[in-house]
């Protein structure tokens, strides 16, 4: 074991993630915790009995848990028990349609053709060829890379990656380039959604983020004992290689001597020594100064606008009417209303669209057996104000399963059934967010080069996590996780004993 002592905070996907990749390299790793559980955002509830996923339901981009595992002598597959979807989502609008998007891209144009019309097919394929084109462009200069500036992207992109830039049109919102790629308002609005995945609103995010199409594309896949399984799993593969899980562990304070970090403070009195400390948490909290005064100049003091929140059900109940699948969005037909009342009013959305993540799917269950279902509706970050009041959620509610009634799903949330979960909650569970679940909103396009990277100017003090680059959801929080041990161990391996140049979340510089 090295003499090196790292503490991490928090034990999200990012924290799980370095803590494996550290504690391979023979560094004393412990992860302390608030909660109970290791997952962070990616946790359950329990409602008679049942435990339902009520964070992150999908998991993409499989290659980021491949390269992490095997390069620590495992795999996904001896690890936990992955099934590929088929349908990545079923879709219903209020004209009664129906859209199944498959992991077969022929699949999908020959529904598309049959749904809206052979015009709109071909329309898809050349999406799909785009989408592609995009994210083989940007996989390198963005999502593996270290925090990307300006000049160093351009760079890194080349010609090529230029060139399918300008054909793209980068300074049109998603929304205005969907309108370019297709005639079916219906499809425009399918892959507007996208946005929400960063937590963002169609109209004011990049064209680029059309390449989380292609990312679905590539496959979705279900965990065996839902995501929570996941971070389990990732937890047991750090524990086997001598990190130390401490739960129920509030971080109260980061400790600095001479302008380098040397430890945690517990609420329990307890003091962790360490000479690396990797915070996996939302950036907001340094910048609050939530962790002490002295770490705020980790990160800039200017606070970027907020992501999405959401009002969640997480939910035990028969369902009837319309089939679902695993993954089922309920779309409305006023879509820019939902974003204007969340972004522009800061209020519950009036016309939500919902998600319905029915976990015990695609099987077929008996007519009136009770199964697992997580229900989702887009809110707004303010859970650490007063502007949403019980009456509002008590309306956002009655809103929200009218609307599934209209469009087919019958469900009926109680007290007994049923847990709703909302931004106070969520601001409550990750400090400083206001039940943000996604950092700052990719808003501009721009906003790829505004996020936190895994370095900080204080010495020995590293981010990972959702709120810093390369972004939210499950993998990029996993490669944020990769990117703060990589730049812990650069740092061991320096000659210096200090870091000079240091950049936010950029590699310090000699």
């Amino acid at each position: 074991m090295s003499e090196h002592r790292v503490v991490i905070v928090g034990a999200g996907m990012g924290g799980l993630c370095s803590a494996i990749s550290l504690a391979y390299q023979g560094l004393h790793v412990t992860v302390v915790e608030a909660s109970d559980a290791p997952g962070g955002k990616v946790h359950s509830r329990e409602v008679n009995g049942a435990h339902i996923d009520s964070g992150p339901t999908v998991f993409t981009m499989r290659w980021v848990l491949d390269d992490l595992l095997r390069s620590v002598g495992t795999s996904v597959e001896s690890e936990m028990r992955i099934s590929p979807l088929q349908v990545l989502a079923r879709h219903f609008w209020p004209d009664g349609s129906q859209l199944d998007l498959s992991a077969n891209a022929q699949e999908s144009e020959a529904a598309i053709a049959a749904w809206s019309s052979g015009n709109e097919a071909r329309r898809f394929r050349e999406f799909c060829k785009t989408t592609r084109q995009l994210y083989a462009a940007l996989e390198g200069p963005m999502i593996r890379a270290q925090r990307p500036n300006m000049g160093r992207f351009m760079g890194d992109l080349g010609f090529k990656g230029l060139g399918v830039l300008a054909q793209l049109g980068p300074m049109r919102s998603l929304w205005q380039q969907l309108g370019q790629q297709f005639s079916d308002p219906r499809l425009r609005q399918l892959f507007a959604r996208y946005a929400t995945y960063c937590g963002s609103s169609p109209w004011q995010s990049p064209a680029t983020l059309m390449l989380i199409a292609q990312v679905e594309m590539d496959g979705v896949w279900s965990v065996d004992g839902g995501m929570v399984g996941m971070a389990q799993a990732l937890a047991r593969v750090a524990k086997q290689h001598g990190a130390m899980f401490r739960y129920q562990s509030t971080c109260q304070r980061i400790e600095q001597r001479q302008g380098k970090v040397s430890g945690v403070h517990l609420q329990s009195g307890e003091f962790l020594p360490a000479d690396r400390v990797i915070f996996n948490g939302d950036a907001g909290a340094l910048r609050q100064g939530l962790l002490g005064d002295g770490v705020r100049r980790a990160v800039p003091s200017e606070a970027p606008p907020r992501s999405l929140s959401a009002v969640t059900w997480s939910m035990h109940t028969p369902s009837e009417g319309v089939t679902l699948d695993r993954h089922n969005v309920f779309f409305q037909s006023t879509y820019a209303s939902e974003f204007e009342d969340i972004f522009e009013r800061q209020l519950l959305p009036q016309s939500p669209t919902v998600y319905v993540c029915a976990q015990d799917r695609p099987a077929q269950l008996a007519p009136g057996l009770a199964e697992r279902i997580f229900c989702l509706v887009n809110a707004p970050a303010c859970g650490d104000g007063n502007g949403i009041t019980e009456e509002a959620l008590e309306q956002c509610q009655t809103h929200t399963f009218q609307h599934l009634q209209k469009l087919g799903l019958s469900l009926q949330p109680t007290p007994a059934n049923s847990i709703r979960t909302t931004p106070q909650d969520f601001h409550r569970r990750f400090p400083a967010s206001g039940g943000a679940l996604y950092g700052q909103a990719t808003h501009g396009w721009t906003s790829i080069f505004s996020r936190p990277g895994s370095t900080t100017p204080l010495q020995g003090l590293y981010l990972a996590g959702g709120s810093v680059h390369p972004g939210p959801g499950v993998p990029m929080a996993a490669l944020s996780g990769q990117r703060a041990a990589e730049a812990v161990m650069a740092s061991l391996a320096s000659t210096k004993t200090f870091q000079t140049g240091a950049t936010f979340g950029g590699m310090s510089t000699p």
